[in-house]
């Protein structure tokens, strides 16, 4: 995993962002650390189905990216990697 699927990661840009934690510059696609939390992404959710390269369903209904960020969803649920 890498910082960019962490909870605790704040883009400032494609590249790069913060670490919410200890507000250190980190980039995106470096390893992540011993902090590591899983972000609420829709690729990790159970009501997520991949239809495409860069889309998919939501609850089979609504279309939905993978690495958007569910933390307001009511509907996540953990269940996929």
């Amino acid at each position: 995993m890498t910082h960019y699927d962490c909870k605790y990661y704040l883009a400032t840009d494609v590249f790069k962002g913060f670490c919410k934690r200890d507000k250190s510059r980190i980039n995106a696609d470096e390893a992540s650390c011993e902090h590591f939390e899983k972000a609420t992404k829709c690729k990790h959710c159970h009501n997520f189905t991949l239809s495409g390269e860069q889309v998919g369903l939501c609850m089979d209904k609504a279309d939905a990216f993978p690495e958007m960020i569910a933390v307001t969803c009511k509907d996540f649920s953990w269940g996929k990697n």
